[in-house]
């Protein structure tokens, strides 16, 4: 069993910046790949980013450039610094295995939202 708990969300100017953070209660942290996801109203729930340990990150072509995850896995923790947010990036935020989420450890999300 385990689960993921994300945290950091909030209303943010268009131009603004967040940092999420999600800690992890899973035995195999420091060995997975982690991701993050956002789901945007009407949407379905896309990867965003993820990053391996070891490895370098993927973003989505949407984020490259403003968003950056990072990780910590003695605090088994992965984080997603979001700069230069716009409107289109407002969603609930999910962090999960980066390769093949497991569905039972969906998180409740953190809810972004980008707005004047």
């Amino acid at each position: 069993q385990g689960q993921f708990v994300e945290s950091g969300g909030g209303l943010v100017q268009p131009g603004g910046s967040l940092r999420l953070s999600c800690a992890a209660s899973v035995s195999t942290f420091s060995d997975s790949t982690m991701g993050w996801y956002r789901q945007a109203p009407g949407k379905q729930r896309e990867l965003v980013a993820r990053l391996p340990s070891p490895g370098s990150p993927y973003y989505t072509e949407s984020v490259k450039g403003r968003f950056t995850i990072s990780r910590d896995n003695v605090k088994n923790t992965v984080y997603l610094q979001m700069d230069r947010l716009n409107p289109e990036d407002t969603g609930v935020y999910y962090c999960n295995y980066g390769i093949v989420p497991r569905q039972s450890f969906w998180g409740p999300g953190t809810q972004v939202t980008v707005s004047k």
